[in-house]
């Protein structure tokens, strides 16, 4: 099993290599990878490694780093003296936190092939590995054991239909085994791996929730944004696709007088814009190109940057989040912890806190235009019923809040 997860890995580095020739992502990744032994090489030449050592993060992308971020912000401030490595597997990830202050190396991570992975573990020599949720190298992880260095699971999350629980995944429950201690999200991952005979485990909750809280309590403001909603309602479309668009699109016209609009598609590639804003029928304006002269000029505003949705919450009275139409819901933490009542399409049952929401009255599924626009215009015409939202909303952050103390305490 071993030589065929490694063949898979070499035909998947052959593979998007060939898909760089014509796709712009796969192309940064294999860009961000060149001379990459030799860049990190010559970084850690700077450090006296015998005196200093390294602990080493990783985050697949975006959504992870910031799951970690908690963790490795609480490890900086308990241990300056140490220097953190941060490790991104996607360019979506690396190319918008390059120049995070917190970390003192930030790099892509090699392709996971036997030979790259001894390499990458014999230059860094971490004292300490954190991979963030589940981001499986096994390679890596393999490497890691063989030298004894500890390798922990951070906000990790674990359902049954993984290959880890399935009569033939023998050989990938063994590769748990290389893992110092898992900290889970929830009671689900717990059992399953004391099921497969892994104790090692420590229940914790979702960092995630730390990070929203520190998010909405150093809030960034945005003058022109602020002077766009105007004192309006404002509903944010956070994360979305083509499939919410359709439903989120035609509200939007028949309520263009009594709302202002913010989409954030979840790609933000210029063609991936055009497809949006062809559809609109109404005045847009793209963020890119917002300033003091035209920010009234249109109801609807397109964010066609990454790495600010999570702070514009803040001005939206209602949220509809991506995702729920096709794979599965996008973060609905981000704008709850603003106390914003958020909607969804059905795919949302994969994540805990919008399954506790719409059971509680603070997350609302829907299927629909003309279910969406039912439940906004009762929510904005009753202030009792949405100030109740809103307010179930801010207590399920504030109570799920403390998984990175309970990660940081197990290492005083």
């Amino acid at each position: 099993m071993h030589f065929l997860y490694s063949f898979f890995i070499y035909c998947f580095g052959f593979a998007i290599r060939l898909a760089s020739l014509f796709n712009v992502k796969a192309r940064k990744w294999v860009k961000g990878r060149a001379g990459l032994f030799e860049e990190i090489e010559v970084e850690l030449k700077q450090i006296d490694r015998k005196k200093t050592p390294i602990i080493w993060f990783h985050a697949s992308s975006l959504g992870e780093f910031e799951q970690g971020r908690p963790v490795i912000e609480d490890f900086r401030k308990r241990w300056p003296t140490k220097k953190i490595l941060l490790t991104f597997y996607s360019p979506s990830g690396y190319d918008v936190r390059k120049e995070y202050s917190q970390a003192d190396f930030i790099f892509y991570l090699p392709l996971d092939t036997p030979t790259q992975a001894e390499k990458w573990v014999k230059l860094v020599n971490p004292q300490k590995v954190f991979f963030i949720k589940y981001d499986f190298w096994f390679n890596l992880m393999g490497s890691l054991y063989q030298r004894k260095i500890p390798v922990y699971f951070i906000a990790a999350l674990f359902r049954p239909d993984q290959f880890f629980f399935k009569w033939y995944g023998g050989w990938f429950r063994k590769q748990l085994t290389y893992v110092s201690r898992f900290f889970v999200q929830n009671a689900e991952s717990e059992y399953l791996l004391n099921s497969i005979g892994l104790q090692n485990v420590t229940r914790t909750g979702d960092t995630r929730f730390d990070r929203v809280f520190a998010n909405s309590q150093n809030k960034q403001h945005f003058p022109l944004v602020e002077q766009f909603c105007e004192g309006k309602n404002i509903l944010i479309g956070g994360s979305i696709w083509p499939p919410d668009e359709e439903i989120l699109l035609p509200l939007i016209e028949k309520m263009e007088i009594e709302m202002k609009f913010i989409l954030a598609p979840h790609d933000t590639s210029p063609e991936r814009i055009q497809s949006l804003t062809r559809k609109l029928k109404l005045p847009f304006l793209l963020y890119s190109e917002m300033n003091s002269d035209n920010f009234s000029k249109a109801g609807i505003l397109i964010i066609d940057s990454v790495g600010i949705l999570a702070q514009l919450y803040q001005y939206a009275t209602l949220a509809f989040i991506g995702g729920g139409f096709g794979t599965s819901i996008h973060n609905i933490q981000e704008p709850i912890t603003f106390g914003v009542p958020v909607f969804f399409g059905p795919k949302y049952h994969k994540f805990k806190e919008a399954v506790d929401l719409v059971q509680q009255g603070g997350a609302f599924c829907i299927h629909h235009t003309e279910q969406l626009e039912k439940k906004v215009i009762s929510l904005l015409a009753d202030k009792n019923e949405y100030q109740k939202a809103s307010s179930l909303c801010k207590l399920y952050v504030e109570t799920n809040r403390g998984a990175t103390d309970k990660i940081v305490h197990y290492f005083l």
